[in-house]
């Protein structure tokens, strides 16, 4: 047995992502086309097999409907994922169905453009057409 076979460092699972913490406000604009767009390249969750840290830069994009997320809050539930225990594709599709659930955009585009690890890196884009 190797001397990292044990080795684990702690991981949630996705009850531990906080939606509750996010808030949105109202859009005055509905009528208009308008696509907002948000980046971090602060976004870091962890492999649910190791605890090892997958990093990336996320780009949320969307035409809103009746609502803007409140960014603060955006920042916490973000924030959220640190030690959660998930696949980078998954965590990109959660993000995706969680906003559109507290949203309900027109459209909305998550990308996460995460960070080579073992000489792969990996670029995951989930999307979501609305009404």
């Amino acid at each position: 047995m190797d001397k990292y076979s044990e080795k684990r460092f702690d991981i949630y699972g996705y009850d531990k992502i906080d939606t509750d913490v996010l808030e949105t406000m109202e859009y005055e604009y509905p009528e208009k086309d308008t696509i907002i767009e948000y980046h971090t390249e602060e976004f870091s969750s962890v492999c649910p097999w190791t605890g090892l840290p997958d990093n990336a830069k996320l780009t949320i994009r969307y035409i809103p409907g009746n609502k803007l997320v409140e960014l603060k809050s955006l920042k916490y539930y973000l924030t959220s994922y640190r030690n959660i225990g998930i696949l980078q594709e998954h965590a990109v599709n959660r993000i995706l169905d969680d906003l559109v659930k507290l949203l309900a955009p027109k459209y909305m585009e998550i990308i996460g453009d995460f960070v080579a690890r073992g000489g792969i890196s990996t670029k995951v884009m989930a999307k979501y057409n609305g009404s």
